[in-house]
Order: structure tokens, then sequence, then C-alpha cells
């Protein structure tokens, strides 16, 4: 059985611009992530630069996509 992934009016469950905000995110955080890690070789410290890369990207985003 096929499972519908639009809600029931038909809308999809993501904007176009929420989802392309939220790719950008977590292309911003992997990037800060992996830089992080080449840079020091730490797992905790890359984990919390992708952290602040992601939340930061979607800002900036969200702010510039309009």
């Amino acid at each position: 059985m096929a499972q519908n992934t639009q809600q029931s009016g038909g809308q999809p469950l993501l904007g176009l611009r929420s989802a392309i905000v939220l790719l950008l995110g977590v292309l911003t955080g992997i990037g800060a992530g992996v830089l992080t890690y080449l840079a020091q070789r730490s797992l905790p410290a890359a984990a919390l630069a992708a952290g602040a890369g992601f939340g930061a990207g979607v800002m900036f985003f969200h702010a510039i996509i309009g």
C-alpha cells in the first residue's frame, strides 16, 4: 500500500521555500562540521560546529530568501 505524504487538503507537507532554506542550512552545517573536523580531528568540536553552522545558515538564508 502506498503512503500519502500530503495532507488531507492536497497541500505539500513542506513548502518549497522552507525546503530550500533547510537544505541550505544542512549543507552549511555539513561544511562547517567537515572543515572543523579536518582542522582539529575532534568529533565533538565538529558536531558543535555543524550545529552552529546549521542554525546560522537557516537564519541567514531565511533572511535573504524571500
